[in-house]
This record gives C-alpha cells, sequence and structure tokens, in this order.
C-alpha cells in the first residue's frame, strides 16, 4: 500500500526522560502549522493517549505489540494515517525496552522497524557536554537496522550549551540534531499512584503550555523534522472480522464514563460500534439510573479517589446490582471491578460500601500489586472467552481484592519464554464478569461475539 504521509516516534534514552512533555509541545506545534495530527501511544498506557486527546481534540491510539497481532496492529494505524497528515508515535520506556530482554518484542524499536516508521531520539541534555554523543552513538549501533532520524536534546538552557551538544552527536554520531527543549516554567505534568494524573484533571492549555508550544516552535527545526517523518509505504495489514457483519445491531451498551471511571482504549469504543452496537456513556458518580441497555461496560480509573461519592449515590449501586440480577452482560476492568465488589477501602483506611455484584473487597495499598503483561486461561465459560481459551492483557493496581467467589482466569507472567509469576484471577457471577485485566478486543474478535451472545441471552 502506498501513500505519502508522515509519522515519526518519538523514544527515549528511558522512562522520565520528557516524552509525554515534549510530545504535547510537538502536537501542538504542528496542529498550529495546519497538519492533521494523529496521536499514538506505543503500549498499553492510558493516561499519555488521554493528555495526547485533550491537547489535539483527537482521539490517541495505543500500538501494543503485546496484544495486538502485527496485522491487526498494522490495519489499525494505517487507517488512522490515513485520515491524517502525520503520526506523532510517543515511544514506551527507553528505546529498547520492551517485554523481557529482546530489545525488539513491544518496544518502540520494535514497532519502529514493524511500522517502518523513523525514530526521534530524546536526549538529557543536563548536566553534560562531549558525553552525550556516547549515549546517542550507542543507541545507534546497538541496532544499526534502526531508522534513527534524528535527536532533539531535552533540559537545555543555553544555545551556546546546545551548540556544543549538537557540534558533538554530529561529529562523531553523524545524526542530525534538529534542535532542543528549553526549560519553561510551570509546565509539568502531575503524577500519583498510577502515573500522570488523567487529563481531566489538568489543564494543557494554561498559558505556560502555550508558552511552551512557542518556544519548542523556534528551538526545533519542525520543517527538517518533517521532512525526515516522511514514509511513502503504509504498513500492510487486516482486522480479523467478526462471525457475522454487524453482529451487535440491536444492542445498546452503557459505559461508565467519569472522573472515577475513563481507562478505555478509542479503538475498543471503534471496534464495537463497527460490530453495530450502540454506545451510550452515564456516570456511577452523579447518575441515579442506567440507560436502557442490555450491556454495560465499567473500565479502569480511580474509583478510590471518589469511593466516598460512588458509595454514596445508592440509586446508581442500587440500578447496577438490578441490571446485574435481570442478565445484562456486565463487563468491568480493574477499577470497574473494585466498584462491583462489596466494599472498597481507600488509602485512608476507610470502607465504603460498593455495588456487591462480584463478592469480594478491595483495599488500597501503598505499592504495586501487580504491573505489567500477562495472560490468562479461561477456566470455564466467561462473558469474553470459552473456557480454555487465552486473553492476553496488561494489569497496573496498588489495590487489591480479595474474594468470596471461585476465580475463573488461570493468570501466568512469561519473560523470555519462562513463567515467573502465576496466579487466580477474574470472577464470573451469572452474566457479569470482572477482573484486574485490561484487555484489546483487537487481539480476537471472538472475544466480542461472547459478549454479543451473552447479552442476547438476556433479552
Amino acid at each position: 500500500m502506498s501513500d505519502r504521509r508522515s509519522a515519526f516516534i518519538l523514544a527515549g534514552t528511558g522512562s522520565g526522560c520528557g516524552k509525554t512533555t515534549v510530545t504535547l509541545g510537538l502536537l501542538t506545534v504542528l496542529q498550529r502549522l495546519g497538519l492533521r495530527v494523529q496521536p499514538f501511544k506505543v503500549g498499553p498506557d492510558y493516561i499519555d493517549t488521554a493528555w495526547h486527546s485533550a491537547v489535539t481534540g483527537i482521539p490517541s491510539r495505543n500500538l501494543d505489540s503485546f496484544m495486538l497481532p502485527e496485522p491487526t496492529l498494522n490495519a489499525l494505524f494505517t487507517q488512522h494515517l490515513l485520515a491524517a497528515d502525520i503520526a506523532v508515535i510517543e515511544g514506551v520506556m527507553g528505546l529498547y525496552d520492551g517485554y523481557g530482554t529482546d530489545p525488539h518484542y513491544c518496544s518502540s524499536a520494535g514497532l519502529a522497524k514493524q511500522l517502518g516508521v523513523p525514530v526521534i531520539l530524546l536526549v538529557d541534555g543536563k548536566s553534560v557536554s562531549t558525553s552525550i554523543a556516547a549515549t546517542v552513538m550507542g543507541f545507534c549501533h546497538f541496532d544499526p537496522e534502526l531508522p534513527i532520524a534524528g535527536v532533539i536534546v531535552n533540559r537545555v538552557n543555553s544555545d551556546s550549551h546546545y551548540q556544543l551538544l549538537k557540534q558533538a552527536i554530529e561529529h562523531f554520531c553523524a545524526v542530525p540534531v534538529l534542535g532542543y527543549v528549553p526549560t519553561v516554567p510551570g509546565v509539568a505534568l502531575p503524577e500519583r499512584h498510577l502515573g500522570l494524573v488523567t487529563a481531566r484533571e489538568s489543564i494543557v492549555d494554561a498559558q505556560p503550555w502555550r508558552d511552551f508550544a512557542d518556544r519548542l516552535a523556534q528551538t526545533v527545526d519542525i520543517h527538517r523534522l518533517l521532512a525526515l517523518s516522511a514514509i511513502t509505504r503504509l504498513p500492510d495489514g487486516d482486522i480479523p472480522p467478526l462471525e457475522q457483519e454487524q453482529a451487535g445491531a440491536g444492542l445498546t451498551l452503557a459505559l461508565a464514563d467519569d472522573d472515577a471511571f475513563n481507562f478505555y482504549y478509542p479503538d475498543n469504543l471503534l471496534l464495537l460500534e463497527r460490530a453495530g452496537v450502540r454506545i451510550v456513556r452515564f456516570s456511577p458518580l452523579h447518575d441515579c439510573t442506567l440507560p436502557a441497555c442490555q450491556m454495560v461496560w465499567l473500565g479502569g480509573g480511580y474509583p478510590e479517589l471518589h469511593a466516598r461519592a460512588l458509595s454514596a449515590n445508592q440509586p446508581m449501586r442500587d440500578a447496577i446490582r438490578a441490571a446485574h440480577q435481570r442478565g445484562v452482560a456486565i463487563y468491568a476492568e480493574c477499577g470497574g471491578l473494585m466498584y462491583l465488589g462489596t466494599t472498597l477501602c481507600d488509602a485512608d483506611g476507610h470502607h465504603w460500601p460498593m455495588a456487591d455484584v462480584i463478592p469480594g473487597h478491595s483495599v488500597m495499598g501503598t505499592r504495586l500489586t501487580r504491573f505489567g503483561y500477562c495472560e490468562a486461561r479461561a477456566t470455564q465459560q466467561t462473558l469474553l472467552a470459552a473456557s480454555g481459551e487465552i486473553l492476553r492483557g496488561h494489569e497496573f493496581h496498588y489495590s487489591d481484592f480479595t474474594p468470596q467467589h471461585a476465580a475463573v482466569l488461570d493468570c501466568y507472567k512469561t519473560r523470555d519464554g519462562e513463567v515467573v509469576k502465576h496466579w487466580q484471577g477474574g470472577w464470573q457471577v451469572g452474566n457479569t464478569f470482572a477482573s484486574y485485566l485490561h484487555l484489546h478486543f483487537g487481539q480476537r474478535p471472538q472475544m466480542l461475539n461472547h459478549w454479543f451472545q451473552a447479552a442476547r441471552r438476556a433479552l
């Protein structure tokens, strides 16, 4: 497939090097030039994509090589890029960091090679001079076949310092330096236990962020960046079809969407809509009634920060429980699982009654309970998988759920081909299924067929 478009991955030397901040600045600068920009994020992160979407007004998409087969990922990338002029892809962790020690599995480097897009490497310029060339050289030589098209230097406070760094990199590495990122007071992304504070809770259109974009337009050679990002071939791929076209036609999904529940992959919603499902949003925090529906989805988020309000909204808790009792097909991920439990104990030790659909208790901790990719084999028929089918997903939570019901998922984590962790998780009660696992439906459309069939059984 041939088409002229531009795309690049902004990769870093490691986590915390400023990728998200610089990505937001570049997205703003490119849009000001009148370009149609499509943001992406490597990996399963929800929060960075929400910031991208807040800045551009365009849903940012996740490119996750663990959950998505290569043809499906390629097809989704191509589809969204064809509606834009340029794709800006924020990398994950360091350029070669992925899953296990394979530098090309689930890493920014691996995705760049899969999609055929160039890498722009972001390096830290603070408290360094010629040694920065050794860092860049190492990243270039680690995989000579990886197209590192240019370098941007972060945390530079003077033009003279920048010129020294630029000369060292271009002399020893033969890689063009496209500019630097100045320090602008007031430009920082606040964090909490799950990472950055969500875009719903902060304003990226404030004056410091506008000033940051203005400065970035002056200190980075955007036109050269665009020239280096031109691609002439889009990756080939396709999305496996459902068993029948419009398999979800006639079904309505009530989607929890508020400050407590907002972690959703936009492509999951797109796949549901393409299947014919009508999506109606509601708020477990503020609404008293559940929309008329055959399906409910309670996604991840921060229910622990809103436990008092969620508990106080007795009418909604009653409505969710009543929907469960009449067989509505309810699916919950992570924060949604906590809401469907019997109680939630917040970080201050207060216990709050929840919907009491999945018997069990959630307790917030002070450190990660589980983090990273994993696989889960269904041990019985569930809302999304038949017995024996495998789900691939991602867990990231500080809470722990103590169930009073048998688990239906045999979960395990592998690294370099070896199983390193094993646990039980996921709970199916009636037509309701909940787990800590965040899933991308693009991995296997049959997941949606299971959900649709369960929803129709309740009609």
